[in-house]
């Protein structure tokens, strides 16, 4: 499927590019901030790819993950993370999306299935009416990027140089 820059792509271009792959195959799409991205995100897109043919990763977008997580996040711009997300075994594309909830990119991209960490509740996932079906994946538990950045901050408090 090409290296990891020729996978991440606007919603558009892949799009296009899905319409030709697609047949026969079932879509699976996922999304989050990635962030940090760290040993709970691997296991849900291991999970997800677990569910059809081809993974489809959609990201919030640096402005949609400020809004969302507040005016210090990202830690990483959105082209480092869709490169990051779209180097990982069990992605074969990311893409991503400018406002707060992914729904108009599901509409647009139409996937099969849509997978969700297990926080979310199932009437709350949004994009459920536009799949045929949606997976909720059971949370590694300790693993998140708030997480991460606290025990960083907890450790090196504002220096990274700190001892």
């Amino acid at each position: 499927m090409g290296n990891a820059a020729s996978r991440a792509l606007p919603s558009e271009s892949l799009n296009a590019v899905l319409e030709k792959v697609r047949r026969g195959k079932r879509v699976v799409f996922t999304n989050g901030c990635f962030d940090l991205v760290h040993a709970g995100h691997l296991r849900v897109l291991e999970w997800a790819k677990g569910q059809g043919d081809l993974l489809v990763v959609g990201l919030n977008s640096d402005a949609s993950v400020r809004r969302l997580k507040g005016p210090r996040r990202p830690i990483l711009p959105l082209a480092d993370r869709a490169a990051l997300v779209a180097a990982l075994k069990p992605v074969d594309f990311v893409t991503w999306f400018s406002e707060d909830t992914p729904l108009r990119l599901i509409q647009r991209l139409r996937p099969d299935v849509l997978v969700k960490g297990g926080d979310w509740s199932s009437d709350s996932i949004v994009g459920r009416e536009v799949v045929k079906s949606v997976v909720r994946v059971p949370l590694l538990k300790g693993r998140s990027t708030t997480g991460l950045i606290e025990r960083i901050v907890g450790r090196y408090g504002s220096s990274p140089s700190a001892k």
